[in-house]
């Protein structure tokens, strides 16, 4: 078997504006193509998150909220590396994006904290 990285992760969102203003405009991750599907009645927006992998927006109504406490089986939250999370933390706030404290990773002893998406979908960032 050869699962070497990951293609692409998929998050379904609740508003096409929001999720474009948080996701393109906020985090910067530009957009590779968007297609209304009237099959399935959403809209999917591909964004690149590096060279190898794409982050898709499926733009839909009527699902349930996300539960958040307590969490459900299933993906839990989505890591980011970045090179300093104060300097990354600083510039989610000044863009309004509020972040939990700075804390360290207790097993790699790196800095990491939480924030996020307009859907409450929990993002992590991490030196």
């Amino acid at each position: 078997m050869n699962l070497h990285q990951i293609h692409h992760i998929a998050i379904l969102c609740s508003d096409r504006e929001k999720a474009v203003d948080f996701y393109v405009r906020k985090l910067g991750f530009p957009i590779i193509r968007e297609h209304y599907r009237a099959d399935r009645g959403d809209t999917k927006i591909d964004l690149q998150l590096s060279p190898e992998t794409e982050l898709e927006l499926f733009i839909t109504s009527g699902r349930p909220d996300r539960v958040t406490n307590p969490e459900a089986y299933g993906l839990r939250h989505l890591a980011f590396r970045v090179d300093s999370v104060p300097e990354t933390v600083a510039a989610l706030q000044e863009k309004g994006i509020p972040c939990e404290p700075i804390r360290m990773d207790p097993y790699t002893r790196k800095a990491m904290t939480f924030f996020r998406d307009p859907d409450d979908l929990p993002l992590e960032i991490h030196e």
